[in-house]
């Protein structure tokens, strides 16, 4: 047994088999959705808050956990005697980090708690909690597998794109005549997690050519590829065949958006979130 626990937030967007058979405890962002405040959940549970996305007329706000919510979750842990390494979304999309830093102050115990910004989110964010569970099995020290975790983070990249430019318009990333053209023309962004924060990296007419944009950017050294969607999986399931011959070496597998990423991108949307040497 080990005598690091794992802590990340709901965005890494873990399966419940995974948990149950590791040491990791999942503190949950909350969705805020026609009058109604829900945890975010889990894979597997996603679909039905996008269909009623795609026929509501209000859209949804997020919000992170509370510093109380990170020291409740810190306190079992603590009590059996553990260290602790808390890995959260990107602090350049969400204040979780802060909260989460917030709670080690709190909690009396900063000598055995670390937590890193990941500067991203979904399939790298589940890749560094998995990375960061079997360097603990393997008997490593906390401020090694932080050290190693810290690097990590430094080589990977997210590519996202979207269905509509509909989910971008209502999250006031994009202008309603921006949105209004966009989709006249079926121009298709390219958006990528530079420095932490959601930015365009190209775009596209048409998700096809968008979509090859993405494939594109994944850099020969990458060992781990997390094809990404919301309410997509046949999409998915073919770009996660086109990316498998690409990068034969690579691991490639399927991931869901939650509602906390996904909302803002729409159902249709699609993502490649990347782990590099």
């Amino acid at each position: 047994m080990s005598s690091i626990h794992i802590i990340t937030d709901s965005t890494a967007y873990l399966e419940k088999p995974y948990l149950e058979n590791h040491a990791v405890t999942v503190v949950p962002l909350s969705v805020h959705f026609n009058g109604e405040i829900q945890n975010e959940g889990f894979p597997g549970n996603f679909d039905a808050f996008y269909e009623k996305l795609k026929t509501s007329s209000s859209f949804p706000s997020t919000s992170q956990p509370s510093a109380g919510e990170f020291l409740k979750a810190y306190q079992k842990p603590l009590d059996q005697g553990n260290e602790i390494i808390v890995i959260t979304i990107s602090s350049g999309i969400s204040g979780t980090y802060h909260s989460a830093h917030t709670a080690v102050e709190l909690s009396g115990a900063s000598h055995r708690i670390s937590v890193i910004d990941s500067q991203t989110t979904a399939g790298n964010l589940k890749g560094l909690v998995q990375i960061a569970v079997d360097l603990a099995a393997e008997g490593k020290e906390r401020k090694e597998i932080v050290s190693i975790l810290e690097a990590q983070k430094n080589n990977s990249g997210v590519r996202l794109t979207v269905d509509t430019l509909d989910y971008l318009k209502k999250g006031g990333r994009l202008s309603n005549a921006g949105a209004l053209i966009g989709n006249l023309l079926n121009i298709k962004p390219v958006l990528g997690l530079i420095d932490g924060i959601v930015r365009p990296v190209s775009k596209a007419r048409g998700k096809k050519k968008a979509l090859q944009q993405m494939i594109d950017a994944i850099p020969p050294t990458t060992f781990l590829i997390h094809i990404a969607h919301a309410l997509a999986f046949e999409e998915a399931e073919q770009l996660k065949e086109v990316v498998a011959q690409n990068f034969p070496d690579a691991t490639v597998v399927l991931s869901e958006l939650g509602p906390v990423i996904g909302s803002h991108l729409g159902p249709g949307a699609l993502g490649i979130l990347y782990l590099h040497h």
